[in-house]
């Protein structure tokens, strides 16, 4: 099924030059900001990657860390500034959602939070890291049913990661968590976690670029790509297509190409426009009322206060660390269905939708027990609100690997507003798959890495699944069916 009619075959835009001021980028690094590693851009390098969100932080963080990429050249090309993107937009979750795509999707989202923490305590990362459980409220009857649904199946399936999830439905219990009595019922996740996400990424981006061993190019926005035969073979391999990205302060060619553009995708892979879909979406900063105590959980509301059900709202809070906060902001995303501007293939982020921004200042005390001085009808007061770019998928799993007819070019990307837990290890999965195919050893290597329970073979690109996939609902049609949740 098609809907020429679709937003979703609208191709997206480059990242504009001015976006709404995310709270996230409230400290920026210093070394970072405006940062170009050399003056003018290289004409060439042996591999360049497209995006600095966390995906592409983890693709040159694992080329950093292999062998086979020694001695190569890495040039990094971002639109704006580093970590501009949906990362530096999102809500602060590192969750895991266990239950609503597979035991295979399921323990690779753990195998993703595991990696993230990991190199957070490795490195001492001042990124706000507080690991928590993630708790799920569900505000109809049928959409608790359809949760303990997929949760018996889970436990069915994969026992060790059923036990991880436990449901809640006696008010006491909720009340525990400071879920409203109106609430049907509710999940509790293990091994979520929430951060700063802009810290996380500009960490490992500061240090590869003063390792040396990234070229970082800021606001250097890729406009097109064009490729020509290569005029060489290397490792008694074929000539491969030389990729040359045109950009506004020159073209830059290389052979290895590794996209890590999300919603953007289709900006420069147009074939991609009805697979990755941009998404607008809404954030906030609130202050908690002056009696609040935190939140014991990560919160994920669905269906609450008349939203559909695929317009999940989100929240994290900031813990509380004396002086650098005292305010201890909720971070609190969605209000989708309150929207009072387009979503659906929008790849603007420079205009906030106020009316998914005014729903977020006044939901949280209706759903939530805030403390004494809550009540239901406040309307919290916003230090920040702001807009980002999801990448929807069409058949709600990331496409990761070998873009088809273009050798060399690889992706990563389309996480249907579910990055932080997937970007890290898709990441890695490309770099493998692209040192492998310069060896010469690409043939099967992703089909290898399912085989070894490295990556969910439900995200690896081929023109079968694109072929699939493009039998489905659109996006935008699945949405309105109630076929996603962020």
């Amino acid at each position: 099924m098609t809907d020429t009619g679709s937003t979703d075959h609208v191709r997206a835009t480059l990242p504009t030059p001015v976006s709404t001021a995310s709270f996230w980028h409230s400290e920026p690094s210093e070394f970072l900001f405006g940062h170009r590693t050399t003056d003018d851009l290289p004409a060439a390098a042996d591999i360049v990657i497209v995006g600095s969100g966390i995906t592409g932080a983890s693709i040159a963080r694992f080329l950093a860390e292999d062998e086979r990429a020694k001695g190569k050249s890495i040039v990094m090309l971002e639109a704006r500034e580093a970590c501009w993107g949906a990362t530096g937009r999102n809500g602060g979750h590192c969750q895991p959602l266990l239950f609503d795509r597979g035991p295979e999707v399921a323990a690779f989202e753990l195998k993703n939070v595991h990696a993230v923490q990991s190199y957070i305590e490795a490195h001492n990362v001042p990124c706000e890291w507080r690991s928590v459980s993630g708790c799920r409220t569900f505000w109809k009857e049928d959409l608790i049913q359809e949760a303990e649904e997929a949760i018996k199946e889970l436990k069915e399936a994969a026992p060790d990661i059923g036990k991880m999830v436990t449901i809640i439905k006696d008010a006491a219990e909720l009340a525990k968590h400071r879920v409203h009595p109106s609430c049907t019922g509710a999940t509790l996740t293990e091994g979520a976690a929430s951060l700063w996400p802009y810290k996380y990424v500009t960490f490992i981006l500061e240090k590869l670029v003063k390792e040396g061993i990234l070229n970082l190019q800021t606001t250097t926005p890729v406009t097109s790509i064009t490729s020509t035969p290569s005029t060489f073979a290397s490792n008694n391999n074929p000539p491969k297509p030389l990729y040359t990205l045109h950009t506004p302060r020159g073209p830059i060619s290389t052979t290895t190409l590794l996209l890590a553009t999300n919603g953007y995708t289709s900006s420069l892979l147009p074939s991609f426009a009805d697979l990755i879909v941009p998404v607008r979406g809404t954030m906030s900063a609130l202050l908690p009322p002056p009696a609040a105590t935190l939140l014991p959980n990560s919160y994920g509301m669905v269906g609450a206060l008349d939203q559909p059900k695929t317009a999940d709202d989100y929240l994290v809070q900031r813990p509380y660390s004396g002086v650098p906060n005292p305010a201890a902001h909720y971070m609190f995303g969605g209000g989708r269905g309150a929207s009072s501007l387009p979503c659906i293939g929008v790849s603007d982020d420079s205009v906030l939708d106020t009316g998914a921004a005014a729903y977020l200042r006044t939901a949280l005390p209706k759903v939530l027990d805030l403390g004494p001085d809550s009540k239901p009808g406040d309307e919290l007061e916003a230090v920040q609100q702001w807009t980002g770019i999801m990448g929807y998928s069409r058949d709600d799993h990331p496409w990761v690997g070998a873009v088809p007819d273009m050798p060399g070019v690889w992706l990563a990307g389309g996480y249907t507003g579910h990055g932080m837990p997937n970007g890290s290890l898709c990441g890695k999965a490309v770099v493998g798959m692209a040192l492998a195919a310069l060896e010469g050893k690409g043939e099967g290597v992703g089909e290898a890495m399912v085989d070894r329970g490295e990556m969910p073979r439900a995200y690896l690109i081929s023109k079968e699944r694109i072929e699939r996939t493009r039998r489905l609902p659109t996006v935008e049609v699945q949405d309105l069916q109630g076929g996603f949740r962020v």
